[in-house]
């Protein structure tokens, strides 16, 4: 496992969350499960505006592998913050497969509050 890939993809996840590029977000995960729309959504029910956690944040990440799959996949947690309260109750659920590329291929599985 590239813990290094596995950072990286998050981080890149969650700084296109950040800027609203909701659309860009349903492109990279190819729209399997939420859509652009089911995003900005949630960010907006949630009423607070998204910043970039600190980069600790992205080496503790809560990874779990999935055991037997090929090619090899990840469940991952990132904690997401706001401008208005830090570290906030919103989570963003992303399941990563190695898929030989640069950064993991992504599905965003779900993002609410924990």
């Amino acid at each position: 496992m590239s813990t290094l890939k596995i950072r990286d993809t998050a981080h890149h996840v969650v700084g296109m969350l950040v800027a609203g590029d909701y659309a860009g977000l349903e492109e990279a995960s190819r729209g399997r499960r939420l859509t652009a729309e089911h995003l900005r959504q949630a960010v907006e029910e949630y009423g607070r505006e998204l910043r970039m956690p600190p980069v600790s944040v992205f080496d503790n990440l809560d990874v779990i592998e999935f055991e037997d799959a090929t090619p090899r996949g990840w469940s991952v947690l990132v904690d997401l913050w706001t401008v208005e309260e830090g570290r906030s109750d919103l989570t963003l659920e992303l399941v990563l497969t190695d898929t030989g590329g640069e950064l993991y291929d992504i599905e965003i599985h779900d993002l609410h509050v924990l």
